[in-house]
């Protein structure tokens, strides 16, 4: 690899390559002095740079010092001195001014990226040195992004007025690879294993999202350190790397990295103790919280873990100054490693300033609000976590560090909260493939922090098979710069349950909500809402034949042959309901739809009982929410529950009046690096208050979905069948007709994040799953069954199911963080089920976001 860098300096006009000083016997003294060959600065700036002045002998000395204090400038390519009679002559020529710069030749680095590394600027003094110095920074630039056979040919071109267009002319070279990563002394563990802990990664060609394949001195130390921690972690106490070399491929394309370690023998932990005098602390009791214990296995991030342990305790104690000290002492005869931490109160410290950088979106205010201390508060390291988990919960940012620095005096800090800002603004679309309805499709728009303030905006649009959706939602977290919470909701929906629900009807619902929510402590808060809608239902026609005189459904006898004409020994004679597509219709008879107020047939009376939903309504809808979050981390949480409670209460005026409760608990536990499980068990029951019809079709719960994976929209629960039977009575089929919701439900999952073993530039996660369930309950009035056909060929029946039979599915869940969003696949498994539910096997759903 060869890099090249070089000045064309030799034909600029009038810039010597060298600087004389002529003086002349240094005796008398001097007259005046004399500036030539200046263009823009004055006679006065030059005069003022000497070191001599009118009326001072000619001392050799100073002028030799006027001289390099000239070229010290950096304004002046040239001077030169010289004595005529007693005036002192100074002849300069001044170093051009830089016009433009210009970046000519790359693509992997854009110009305005360049421009923040060099130094030198439009308006600015041209140098050579200075010109020189900012090659090099482009040069690190390139190696920096693994382009390390990269050149930089600095040119100028020179315009009147003694300035120049400033050329760097790059030829930025292939991108270095690394060919392979090598380990020399490792025994314990395969170079593949090594290669997997560290972050440089081998030059393959399916790592086109990823850079980490690209060489990088600076990312070559920080491997180091992660070799370090992983043995340490894994008790290998005495672990050092020896050496990390680099070598050049003959190509000069890539490169070669060789680490030398020395893995050294295996510790066990020794004697573990805690020490402290302080008197709240009980050193007994501190010890038996610690995780380590004597004879496990070493690892290195134990021992930090134990300090935020104990600090934790003893903040929890009341000291929130504490200094921790491990002393560990090695035995290498019993390869051992025994541990004492020291624990004494710390000098009081306080909190100078709070620096946050990062946010290049967020408000400040934003984030200082979620901050448990303040400015001039006493530090305190579990406010200072607590701080951090409620940043990160914001969903704002990717990562959320907090440091602290020294302040301007021994007892002060500086905390330091450092954020990378994440998309917050989403369009997103969902895609679902089932067995009966093939794909649905869905669409919103939304952005949770409109404007850096951390207000919610969210506007959705969902077009598909069964529903039009319109929803628009505003959410201002600080409502009236207090710590309230308060939104508003306009929606209208149009749904059509043809195919779902029994009889097949439509919804229209058109309504507003307002909401409220403040915390109650540190880890629950409450929600209040409102809500006014009004909802019309209207079931599909389903037309028969009636008599004009008593409303009872026409009928017509029908004579079958038996196959012989001529014999009217196997003749057949059947009454069957005349059928509404008659044409001419029978006198005396006319068409209706079953909800007419004419059909009066007691026969078809369950049927007739859906009608009284066919209405329109206004629903009154007051609730509240109870939230209570303990888990450890509001992301991916390795431990803790949360647990939620909510109840609407629908009769503070309107037409409809119900009670729905429901509830979801969750907790968590980290098993291992990468694998994480949860467990959460929800609920719901909705009753009907006073003495109404029961609860209508559109306020009781459907599950299946994204709600029950496995099961398609509504697949699973109460639902109206038609079982067939053939002449002799035997069932030859059943069909799926529509569901019904159901006024209770309770479901249980189990998820399980694990390691799927492929690179961490490809952004896949995978969990495995499992849920278990069911919905049930009707009223009375919405269960039935009647013999809908009978005749020679055979009967239908139609008949309700609403048992709460437990349902299960299992499956795998994948999900990818492309480069256009987030995709997820479910994979789903029945494992039991009733003939009459409705499943689907496979799941997708994506989003983009900005």
């Amino acid at each position: 690899m060869s890099i090249a860098a070089s000045f064309n300096l030799a034909s600029v006009p009038g810039i010597a390559s060298g600087a004389n000083a002529q003086t002349a016997n240094p005796t008398g003294t001097i007259r005046s002095i004399v500036v030539e060959g200046n263009q823009r600065i004055e006679d006065r700036t030059v005069q003022s740079y000497l070191l001599v002045e009118p009326g001072d002998p000619f001392d050799r000395e100073r002028i030799d010092l006027s001289l390099k204090t000239l070229f010290a400038t950096g304004l002046f390519a040239d001077a030169s001195f010289e004595k005529s009679g007693q005036d002192l002559i100074v002849r300069v020529v001044e170093n051009p001014i830089i016009n433009r710069v210009i970046f000519e030749g790359n693509s992997a680095i854009d110009d305005e990226k360049m421009r923040e590394e060099i130094e030198v600027a439009p308006r600015g003094i041209f140098t050579a040195a200075r010109v020189q110095d900012d090659v090099q920074r482009i040069l690190e630039l390139y190696r920096q992004s693994g382009r390390f056979a990269a050149s930089v040919e600095p040119e100028y071109k020179p315009l009147e007025q003694n300035r120049v267009d400033l050329v760097f002319v790059i030829n930025e070279g292939p991108v270095t690879g690394v060919r392979s990563i090598n380990f020399i002394g490792n025994e314990s563990y395969s170079d593949r294993r090594l290669r997997s802990e560290i972050v440089t990664r081998q030059s393959r060609w399916w790592r086109f999202f990823s850079s980490n394949d690209n060489y990088d001195p600076g990312r070559l130390e920080y491997d180091r350190e992660l070799l370090r921690q992983f043995y340490q972690n894994n008790g290998y106490y005495d672990f050092r790397v020896v050496s990390a070399v680099a070598d050049l491929t003959p190509d000069q394309e890539d490169f070669y990295i060789t680490y030398t370690v020395e893995e050294g023998d295996q510790y066990t932990y020794g004697d573990v103790q805690v020490e402290t005098e302080l008197d709240k602390l009980n050193a007994s009791a501190l010890r038996g919280a610690l995780s380590i214990k004597e004879g496990d296995q070493f690892r290195g991030d134990q021992i930090e873990k134990a300090i935020d342990t104990l600090t934790y305790a003893a903040g929890v104690a009341g000291y929130a100054f504490v200094d921790i000290t491990p002393q560990l002492d090695a035995d290498p005869e019993a390869d051992t490693v025994s541990v004492t931490f020291a624990i004494d109160e710390g000098p009081r410290v306080y909190v100078e300033r709070i620096d946050i950088t990062g946010n290049t979106a967020t408000l400040d205010r934003v984030i200082r609000r979620e901050l448990r201390v303040a400015e001039g508060d006493a530090f305190n390291r579990v406010l200072l976590d607590r701080s951090r988990n409620r940043v990160r919960a914001l969903g704002y940012f990717k990562e959320v560090e907090i440091t602290e620095t020294p302040g301007s005096k021994p007892d002060r800090t500086v905390v330091e909260v450092n954020v990378e800002e994440q998309p917050t603004g989403e369009l997103s679309f969902a895609a679902g493939y089932s067995s009966v309805d093939s794909f649905l499709f869905d669409v919103s728009v939304s952005q949770r922090n409109l404007r850096g303030r951390g207000q919610t905006a969210i506007a959705r649009i969902s077009a598909s098979q069964r529903q039009q959706y319109v929803d628009i939602r505003f959410r201002e977290p600080r409502f009236l710069d207090r710590n309230l919470a308060a939104g508003i909701d306009l929606f209208q929906t149009r749904s059509d349950f043809s195919d779902i629900a029994f009889g097949g009807f439509e919804t229209n619902t058109i309504g507003a909500g307002v909401n409220f929510a403040f915390p109650l402590s540190e880890n629950t808060n409450l929600g209040l809402r409102y809500r006014l809608q009004s909802d019309e239902l209207d079931f599909a026609d389903e037309l028969y034949v009636i008599n004009d005189s008593d409303g009872t459904v026409a009928t017509q006898t029908i004579t079958d042959d038996g196959g012989t004409p001529d014999d009217p020994s196997d003749d057949v004679t059947f009454t069957q309901r005349i059928p509404p597509n008659t044409d001419p219709l029978p006198d005396g008879t006319s068409v209706v739809d079953i909800c007419s107020p004419a059909f009066q047939d007691p026969a078809y009376f369950n049927r007739q009982r859906n009608c009284r939903n066919e209405r329109a309504e206004i629903s009154s809808i007051i609730g509240y929410s109870f939230n209570w979050d303990r888990r450890n981390d509001p992301i991916e949480p390795t431990g803790g529950f949360d647990l939620s409670l909510s109840q609407d209460f629908a009769g503070v005026g309107g037409d409809v009046q119900f009670l729905r409760t429901e509830v979801s608990g969750a907790v968590y536990q980290g098993i291992f690096p990468g694998v994480r499980a949860s467990a959460r068990l929800q609920g719901g029951l909705i009753e009907p208050i006073g003495d109404n019809e029961g609860i209508r079709i559109n306020n009781r719960f459907f599950r299946g979905g994204s709600s029950f994976r496995g099961f398609d929209v509504a697949g699973l629960g109460p639902r109206v069948i038609r079982r067939n039977f053939d002449a002799d009575g035997n069932e030859v089929g059943i069909q799926r007709l529509n569901a019904l919701g159901g006024k209770a439900y309770y479901q249980g999952t189990l998820e399980l994040t694990v390691p799927n073993f492929l690179p961490e530039e490809y952004g896949i996660d995978t969990a495995l799953f499992a849920e278990a369930g069911s919905v049930g309950m009707l009223d009375e009035i919405d269960e039935y069954s009647f013999i809908e056909t009978a005749g020679a060929n055979g009967a239908s029946v139609v008949l309700t199911k609403s048992a709460m039979s437990l349902r299960a599915s299992a499956g795998l869940s994948v999900g990818w963080d492309s480069p256009f969003g987030p995709i997820r696949f479910d994979f789903s498994q029945i494992l039991r089920k009733e003939e009459y539910d409705r499943t689907e096997t496979f799941r997708f759903s994506t989003s983009t976001r900005f």
